[in-house]
C-alpha cells in the first residue's frame, strides 16, 4: 500500500443524520484524499436486532450508499461496499472468535449498553454477541491502520487491537514485547489499529432530556434527529421545535446556555465566533429570544446540507449508477479481503491447496 488504509462504516438501520456527520462522516470526506479508504455498510450486523425486517435492511443499504455519496464520499477515491458480499469476513469472524474468551466479549461496555437501551433483556440471538467479533473481522480483513469512529465504538476497537496482537504473537512469532507501531515490521500480519475521533464524537438530539435530566444522543429511533437527507423546510421545522431552556418562558427571561441543545448546536456548527459570543451573552441577559437564535441555526444547517442535497438529486435521478458504484466497490473490497484470508490461512497452516 502506498497510503495508509482506513476502514470504517455503518450498520444500515436507517438514514444518516447530523450525529453521523460530526461523529465520523465529516472526517471520512476530509481523509479520502490522503488515505486508502474503505467504507463498509455492515448489513449482516443489522440482522442481530432486525432479523425479521430483511426488506428494511436492504433499503437501508441503498439509503446509506446515497447518504455517503451525497455527503461527499467520492467513489473515484474511496471504496464503498456491502458486508454480506465479502465471504472472507465470515471466515475470519469464526477464526477470531477462537481468540476472544467469552467473558471478554461480555465485558464490552457497548454490548451492555445496547442490551439495556434496546430493552433486549435475555431475549436476543446469539448473533448479537457475535457481532463485536464480526466488527473485528470487518477491520482486520482490510489490514487497516486507522478507524474513524464515534466514542461509543472505542470498546470494539480495543477488542480489535487485542485480537491483532494475539494473532501476530501466536501465528507470526511477534514478540509480546514488540511495540504496536512495529507490529508488521516485526513480522506481524495485522497492524494494531488506531481510532481516529472527530472533534465532536457525540451529538445530542433535538428533543427533551430523559426522566433523569440527561440529554439523549441524536437518534432516528428517538425522533430527535436531523437527517442529512432532510429538505430545508424539514430542517426549519425540526430546529424551531428544538428543546431549549425550559425555565425561559418569555424572550426577556434570562436564559441558560449550559446543557441547552440550541447552544450546543451553535457551538458545533456555527463558526461565527463573534456572533455566537455576543448572542450567548444577550441570551443570558434576556436580550434575545430563542426564535432569533433558532433562525440563525437554521441558516447555518441549511447552508451545510445544501451541497448534500444537490449531490443527492444527481444520484437519486440515476439509481442504476448508485448500484453500479456499490457493485464495483464491493468487487474491489472482496479482492482485498480474499487476499487477507489467503495470508491468514498460510499463517495458521490451513492452506492445503495452494
Amino acid at each position: 500500500m502506498t497510503k495508509q488504509r482506513i476502514l470504517t462504516g455503518d450498520t444500515p438501520t436507517g438514514r444518516l443524520h447530523l450525529g453521523h456527520w460530526v461523529g465520523s462522516l465529516e472526517n471520512r470526506v476530509k481523509l479520502q484524499d490522503d488515505y486508502d479508504c474503505y467504507f463498509i455498510i455492515a448489513n449482516m450486523h443489522a440482522f442481530t436486532t432486525r432479523m425479521d425486517k430483511p426488506a428494511d435492511i436492504r433499503q437501508s443499504v441503498l439509503d446509506i450508499t446515497l447518504d455517503y455519496l451525497s455527503a461527499g464520499i467520492d467513489p473515484a477515491k474511496s471504496t464503498i461496499f456491502v458486508q454480506s458480499e465479502i465471504p472472507a469476513i465470515a471466515d475470519l469472524t469464526f477464526l477470531f472468535s477462537m481468540l476472544l474468551p467469552f467473558p471478554r466479549v461480555m465485558r464490552n461496555p457497548t454490548i451492555k449498553s445496547e442490551l439495556r437501551d434496546k430493552g433486549l433483556g435475555d431475549n436476543y440471538p446469539f448473533g448479537f454477541l457475535l457481532y463485536p467479533v464480526g466488527q473485528v473481522a470487518d477491520i482486520l480483513a482490510f489490514r487497516a491502520h486507522l478507524v474513524p469512529v464515534g466514542e461509543d465504538q472505542i470498546p470494539h476497537l480495543e477488542m480489535t487491537r487485542e485480537v491483532a496482537r494475539k494473532f501476530n504473537q501466536l501465528y507470526c512469532d511477534v514478540s509480546s514485547h514488540s511495540s504496536d507501531e512495529d507490529a508488521v515490521k516485526n513480522g506481524g500480519l495485522f497492524h494494531i489499529i488506531e481510532p481516529l475521533l472527530s472533534e465532536t464524537p457525540r451529538l445530542i438530539g433535538t428533543g427533551a432530556p430523559d426522566q433523569n435530566g440527561n440529554l439523549l444522543k441524536m437518534s432516528k429511533s428517538l425522533n430527535n434527529a436531523i437527517l442529512l437527507s432532510d429538505d430545508e423546510d424539514t430542517i426549519r421545522k425540526k430546529v424551531m421545535s428544538m428543546y431549549t431552556d425550559p425555565n425561559r418562558l418569555r424572550p426577556t427571561d434570562k436564559g441558560t446556555i449550559e446543557n441547552n441543545p440550541l447552544w450546543m448546536f451553535h457551538k458545533i456548527f456555527n463558526h461565527d465566533t463573534a456572533w455566537r459570543e455576543t448572542a450567548e451573552e444577550r441570551y443570558r441577559n434576556g436580550q434575545i429570544g430563542d426564535v432569533e437564535c433558532k433562525k440563525k441555526l437554521i441558516e447555518i444547517l441549511t447552508e451545510l446540507t445544501r451541497p448534500m442535497r444537490e449531490r443527492r438529486k444527481i444520484y437519486e435521478d440515476d439509481p442504476a449508477q448508485v448500484l453500479q458504484i456499490l457493485k464495483e466497490g464491493t468487487g474491489k473490497a472482496n479482492a482485498v479481503a480474499e487476499q487477507t484470508l489467503k495470508l491468514v490461512k498460510e499463517k495458521i497452516k490451513q492452506d492445503f491447496f495452494g
